[in-house]
């Protein structure tokens, strides 16, 4: 299959070209980032697939600075609504497949049980609100599209286990002893963009289509992943002091429960190591 990858500068969409370069039953026709494409630019998504002529389509492009959304709705809407619209009518017309990457921030977060594709959703933020849309928006163009909630992703880039990594780093350079702080009040499934990425191929390839969670096994909270961060990266001397969301606020809400039920993944053959093997490997590739 020949591939076009939007938003190939994030987590995923790195780990979409590498794992499409290792493929020998799939090519990389084009990989643009943000920069390079505005999907809310018809004309310019139209002459990327008349030029490239793919078989399918990952996007992977969002606007995903939480708190941003709050105080720039318009373009929370624009980026993670419209875009993906647009981009499912032009791949409807072309008979394109389409893989959109959606988010546990679709929900409310208040339930005690991991979500399921079935559960109602109820977005408390604008960056909910708006991915939710997206999701609304390429459900209608093209119904045959592959839709993917995941939750709490890792990979290369910008993403909370580099954070906590650097932060190690910094201190153990700076000879300071004082224990990090991390949120343990929330929970979820955290995930590796390197599984996510082989997960949509082998979807891609069963033919699924419709609404997927897809998440590494595993619920944990931001401490959890903290501490398993600090062990595995060569920093368990370093504490962490457990605290509660209130003592970060934020303009955004975070969501208390964002753990993903991952069914329909499971039917389909996914093999979903645990998230404490997955975040090994992503510290091991860095």
């Amino acid at each position: 299959m020949r591939w076009v990858v939007t938003g190939a500068g994030g987590q995923l969409g790195r780990c979409l070209v590498r794992c499409l370069a290792a493929e020998s039953r799939h090519s990389l026709a084009a990989a643009p980032t943000h920069a390079e494409l505005d999907l809310t630019d018809r004309p310019a998504l139209r002459a990327l697939l008349e030029r490239e002529r793919p078989d399918a389509v990952a996007n992977a492009a969002a606007f995903t600075w939480v708190d941003r959304c709050e105080t720039e709705p318009e373009l929370a809407h624009r980026v993670n609504a419209e875009g993906p619209g647009l981009l499912a009518e032009e791949c409807a017309r072309r008979g394109i497949q389409l893989v959109h990457v959606s988010t546990d921030y679709v929900f409310d977060g208040q339930a005690k049980r991991p979500y399921t594709e079935e559960d109602p959703t109820g977005p408390r933020s604008e960056y909910g609100r708006s991915k939710l849309e997206g999701e609304l928006r390429v459900g209608t163009a093209l119904p045959s599209a592959l839709v993917l909630r995941m939750s709490w992703v890792f990979g290369p880039g910008r993403n909370f286990v580099a954070t906590i990594l650097g932060a190690a780093h910094a201190r153990s350079a700076a000879g300071d002893v004082a224990p990090l702080r991390v949120v343990d009040d929330q929970f979820g499934s955290p995930t590796y963009a390197g599984d996510l990425a082989v997960w949509i191929l082998r979807l891609v390839e069963g033919g699924a289509s419709g609404l997927y969670h897809v998440a590494n096994r595993g619920v944990a909270t931001w401490w959890e992943v903290a501490r398993e961060a600090l062990d595995r990266g060569g920093f368990s001397g370093i504490a962490i002091e457990r605290v509660a969301t209130s003592e970060f606020p934020r303009p955004a809400p975070r969501p208390a429960w964002s753990a993903l039920e991952c069914r329909r993944a499971d039917a389909a053959g996914l093999h979903r190591r645990g998230w404490r093997e997955a975040l090994a490997a992503y510290i091991e590739s860095d």
